[in-house]
């Protein structure tokens, strides 16, 4: 770090010892002065500026008795000099910008004890003390206690603003927990449900295996059902084994004894819905091939998910949902013509961080978003099968 660098770090140091230069060379061409005694006053009330930051009071008060010095034994000399002036205000300034706490209330005092001494000594060099009128006092306040109220009020604002920074980062640090909070949870159900596909598939398996062992060596054609039936079972549990790999299982509670809710209860689901007064239509392209458990529970969850947004966020008085089985995946579409209401800002809700949860799992894609003719639609893609990487 070279030498200009280093001053550009040290504004302080720079203002003061410039300021103490220029009022020291005031001085010697004030002839009135008594050099000896008036110059060193004046470097002190110059150089004392250095410390405005760090020692604010100090600084005050060693430059207020500078200047007080210079008074002395330079009369007249605070009429004719800039440099006095501009120590004079900047340490009423800096007084106020920088004391916190008991420096703080010191500092009134001092500026109070400013102002006196001012109209004091302004009266003194016109008219005498006794004639005091409103006019000084409030000539005096605006010169001494004018730049000690702006540096007080800089402070002050600042002080709000960090305060104010740090409520903001709490309430974003407590946003993202409870966004954080809500995916654990999400996935703690997600790894429930898969749980009970998984627990469902191997209990099959073993029926099975049972079946084709008591038969084995009198019904071949039942025995190779009952393996390509183990194997088309077993080869979904692993899919959703797959999926259930990639969620943090949470040990809370036992699975539910009955099954899991399935598609082919949807019909049910809409109903309960269609109470609340919200005109459903359900349409899909037939079931086509059959989509493994997983994504059976995972769809009947999206829809599910995004129906309880609607009743609960958006306004609106019809939903249209889409099936499509395609050959390798199943497409899933919600829409509704209601309006969601404004956010402020705030995250997403839980409903839709749980539907993005169930779809990330599940290994697929899902788009939300207001509909280009009003409203709002909800797409995800479901894929039958996670490829091995």
């Amino acid at each position: 770090m070279n030498a200009v660098e280093r001053l550009r770090h040290q504004p302080d140091t720079v203002l003061s010892v410039t300021l103490a230069a220029i009022i020291a060379v005031e001085v010697s061409a004030f002839e009135p002065a008594e050099q000896t005694k008036a110059l060193p006053f004046a470097i002190v009330a110059g150089l004392a500026l250095a410390l405005r930051r760090r020692l604010p009071l100090l600084a005050f008060l060693l430059a207020w008795l500078g200047l007080a010095g210079l008074s002395v034994f330079a009369i007249g000399f605070d009429n004719d000099s800039l440099s006095f002036v501009a120590i004079f205000l900047i340490a009423h300034y800096s007084l106020g910008r920088w004391t916190t706490g008991v420096e703080a209330g010191a500092g009134v005092v001092c500026v109070l004890a400013s102002t006196v001494a001012f109209t004091l000594g302004d009266a003194a060099t016109n008219d005498g003390v006794s004639n005091i009128d409103v006019g000084d006092i409030a000539f005096a306040l605006g010169i001494v206690a004018g730049p000690w109220a702006a540096g007080l009020a800089i402070r002050l604002r600042q002080e709000r603003e960090v305060a104010l920074k740090s409520v903001n980062q709490r309430l974003e640090t407590e946003r993202n927990e409870l966004a954080r909070r809500a995916v654990i949870a999400e996935r703690a159900r997600i790894a429930r449900d898969l749980h009970d596909v998984v627990s469902h598939a191997i209990s099959v398996t073993v029926i099975q295996a049972r079946g084709a062992r008591r038969t084995l060596g009198h019904d071949e054609e039942g025995v190779r059902r009952a393996l390509d039936a183990i194997e088309h079972t077993n080869a979904q549990a692993l899919g959703d084994m797959r999926r259930l790999l990639a969620v943090l299982r949470d040990a809370e509670g036992d699975s539910p004894a009955s099954p899991p809710p399935s598609l082919t209860r949807l019909d049910d689901l809409l109903d309960d819905v269609r109470r609340s007064g919200l005109d459903i239509t359900l349409e899909d392209n037939g079931h086509g091939p059959d989509i493994p458990p997983g994504v059976d529970l995972s769809a009947y969850r999206i829809v599910q998910e995004a129906l309880t947004n609607v009743l609960k966020h958006a306004d609106a008085a019809t939903v249209r949902i889409r099936l499509e089985y395609n050959a390798d995946s199943l497409t899933l579409t919600v829409s509704d013509d209601g309006t969601l209401p404004p956010t402020d800002g705030q995250p997403p809700g839980h409903g839709l961080i749980g539907i993005r949860e169930r779809v990330s799992v599940i290994g697929g894609e899902v788009e939300a978003g207001p509909a280009p003719g009003g409203g709002y639609i909800i797409t995800a893609r479901l894929p039958y099968f996670v490829e091995s990487s």
